[in-house]
């Protein structure tokens, strides 16, 4: 996600009267595959808090069996608050896993609530570039203690890249900073191979690098024929008609410790339900 400092207010979106079938059986995921696909629920920003019920039974009617909540302007539960959230989930046959949030407010009792409903992640999703080498060793201790309460409610904590932490910096990748000074048995990483590969880096090397601790992927295609630009407008499109070849880094990054795999569209070629499902298809039918 990019910037996400504040919630992106409804403008315009789709109308959600309208009646999407179920591919869920189309999307039976064979063996090779993702078991459970996720959803980042970013992916539906506009459109999630004008009926979070009805969105969220379309989104399960698209073959996810996982979902990835952010704290919109109702929090990380939709107004329906930790217990009916996971209550509803489990009526579609879904689960939350995880949801990015902000860990310098309320983060005692959101990982009190996140634990109490089953979930295994809280999810820092943006620090921002920093002005030096220094400002990304201390949001690594910051990472260190948010993990502590994480741990220490029975969850974990994890945090989401940007292309900021892949790019060069006085000689250094902050990502290796946010790797090596932060504890493995306090903080785990969500890789988003989208922004990895805006970068110009190869998720592969970082998975192999870093064996076992990038824990969750976001899944999000990239326009072909782009060369990627430092500060590039998002350029995600549908997965599988993009330039990132998933067959080949899922495959790896299985072998390297990856359990959570997490569609996420930012941009949008045609309605964002629509995106998703396709995305759905795709991933749901995608063997390596």
């Amino acid at each position: 996600m990019y910037k996400r400092k504040e919630f992106l207010r409804v403008s315009g979106g789709l109308a959600l009267g309208l009646a999407f079938g179920s591919v869920a059986e189309a999307c039976s995921p064979s063996k090779g595959s993702i078991a459970r696909l996720g959803l980042q629920l970013y992916s539906l920003r506009d459109d999630l808090p004008k009926d979070p019920k009805g969105v969220l039974k379309q989104v399960a009617a698209f073959g996810y069996k996982d979902v990835e909540s952010f704290e919109g302007a109702e929090g990380m539960f939709w107004g329906m608050g930790h217990k009916g959230f996971k209550q509803y989930m489990d009526s579609l046959g879904m689960q939350i896993v995880s949801s990015h949030c902000d860990y310098k407010k309320d983060f005692e009792k959101k990982a009190a609530e996140a634990a109490e409903i089953g979930m295994s992640y809280l999810i820092c999703p943006w620090v921002g570039p920093q002005k030096t080498l220094d400002d990304y060793k201390k949001l690594a201790e910051e990472f260190n203690q948010a993990g502590a309460i994480c741990k220490k409610n029975g969850i974990r904590f994890a945090y989401h890249n940007h292309d900021y932490s892949f790019t060069l910096q006085d000689g250094q990748y902050p990502q290796d900073i946010f790797m090596e000074q932060t504890d493995k048995s306090l903080v785990d990483f969500e890789m988003d191979i989208y922004w990895v590969v805006t970068a110009g880096q190869d998720p592969i090397a970082w998975l192999k690098k870093y064996n076992g601790r990038f824990r969750l992927c976001h899944i999000k295609d990239r326009k072909k024929g782009v060369a990627p630009t430092k500060g590039e407008p998002n350029l995600s499109v549908i997965v599988g008609t993009g330039s990132i070849d998933f067959k080949k880094i899922l495959a790896a990054a299985r072998t390297e410790g990856m359990k959570h795999y997490i569609v996420e569209q930012e941009a949008y070629e045609k309605a964002p339900i629509e995106c998703v499902k396709e995305d759905a298809i795709y991933l749901n039918k995608l063997t390596f």
